[in-house]
């Protein structure tokens, strides 16, 4: 979360200041930044790809429980809880 914070103020700050105010070393902020992502969230990408695909075609009246029928139905492996996720967290 802090490093998420930095990533998104370091063009108004310098990184390495804000690292100083919230308190973390900027070599772990440097290795977050180049982590590359992780399954779950190569999967999710994945998924919200085709959850928006659903959505735009359902005239974005679908909720997760609908859509996740939908997607199971074209042969997803998704669950009601991951679907409102991907839903909530991207604005859906």
């Amino acid at each position: 979360m802090k490093f998420r914070f930095i990533d998104q103020a370091k063009t108004e700050f310098p990184a390495h200041r804000l690292c100083k105010v919230l308190g973390v070393s900027q070599s772990g902020y440097f290795a977050w930044k180049d982590r590359p992502a992780s399954c779950r969230q190569q999967k999710d990408m994945v998924m919200l790809a085709h959850v928006r695909s659903a959505y735009a075609l359902s005239h974005e009246t679908y909720g997760s429980p609908r859509m996740t029928r939908e997607l199971q139905a074209s042969g997803f492996a998704i669950g009601r809880r991951r679907t409102a996720r991907l839903m909530r967290e991207n604005g859906l």
